[in-house]
């Protein structure tokens, strides 16, 4: 039985979907064959970040793009490359950082195409696989370290780099299947998404920079997937994307369930969110399944990211 009434359910609706031109229905891919074995996948889209001119990057993680669409809807393919990206921030300065699975966290020049490594490595020892990255008001970069860690295996790492000195912390090294992660309003808090476990840690972050007392924020019902990408407003509500139920659950800061948004398509596959538009009022869920990104309008803005102030 719940402890809480049923969260109120909201339909969202279509902004754009990978147009023809970009889906790669005859091309292989090596994630595919290890991730969607005997499936076809024309293109699997996460990572939607927003720059200060409104438009929206997002990773396409088997192919190894890049896309920036308008406002308008308009897509243009950024690059093509040796890699899989997933996670992407454009930092302050106009730098696109991508949490790379096969290369670690890189960053691309957003005009001329160029990419280069910013962290590939932790005490010279390679990363699992690199999922999701954010800044915080300070410009230190959190990312989750998944690789195909999960509950047979709870060795799934978040790391935090301050570029000031070049240090870079291991928050936590016992995840089960570290994925989208995301702060507080105070910035004292940090919420990790724990995929096959199904479940939001909630990390404290103490003054002197340690951790103490993680705990779980909320258990997901279950399912064939889990909690994947996450994102705040600025009540300190956390949103949780379900990769496998073809949702959004918004819960506030006590994990009491406020909302259940439901994609409007076939699939299920709901794996990343970011919020955009005029006063950041617009929430947008990369649908990777379908190769679509969904919008509905929220009552409440967005966190004011790192990358917008």
């Amino acid at each position: 039985m719940s402890l809480y009434p049923p969260p109120k359910e909201r339909q969202t609706g279509i902004f754009t979907r990978v147009p023809e031109e970009f889906r790669l229905k005859n091309k292989p891919s090596d994630w595919v064959k290890a991730n969607k074995p005997g499936q076809q996948v024309d293109s699997f889209l996460e990572g939607p970040s927003f720059d200060r001119d409104g438009n929206l990057y997002v990773t396409d993680i088997p192919y190894g793009r890049i896309f920036r669409i308008s406002p308008d809807g308009e897509w243009v393919k950024v690059v093509e490359y040796d890699g899989w990206p997933n996670g992407l921030r454009i930092h302050k300065d106009g730098r696109i950082f991508i949490a790379d699975y096969k290369n670690g966290i890189l960053v691309l020049d957003p005009v001329s195409g160029k990419m280069e490594t910013f962290l590939g490595h932790h005490h010279s020892e390679g990363f699992k696989g690199v999922n999701d990255l954010i800044f915080d008001s300070q410009g230190r970069l959190y990312f989750t370290d998944q690789g195909q860690t999960g509950m047979h295996d709870p060795t799934g790492r978040v790391f935090r780099y301050n570029a000031d000195n070049g240090k870079l912390d291991c928050l936590i090294s016992n995840g089960v299947s570290p994925n989208g992660l995301v702060l507080n309003p105070e910035e004292n808090v940090l919420y990790v998404g724990m995929t096959r476990g199904n479940a939001v840690w909630r990390v404290p972050l103490l003054p002197d920079g340690s951790t103490s007392k993680v705990g779980v924020f909320t258990q997901l019902a279950g399912g064939v997937s889990g909690a994947d990408g996450l994102s705040a407003d600025e009540q300190g509500r956390v949103l949780v994307c379900d990769a496998g139920n073809g949702c959004v659950w918004v819960f506030n800061k006590y994990a009491e369930p406020i909302y259940r948004l439901r994609s409007c398509t076939e699939g299920r596959t709901t794996t990343n969110l970011a919020f955009g538009g005029k006063d950041r009022l617009q929430l947008f869920i990369t649908d990777s399944s379908t190769g679509t990104i969904l919008q509905i309008e929220m009552e409440v803005p967005g966190l004011l990211l790192f990358s917008h102030r």
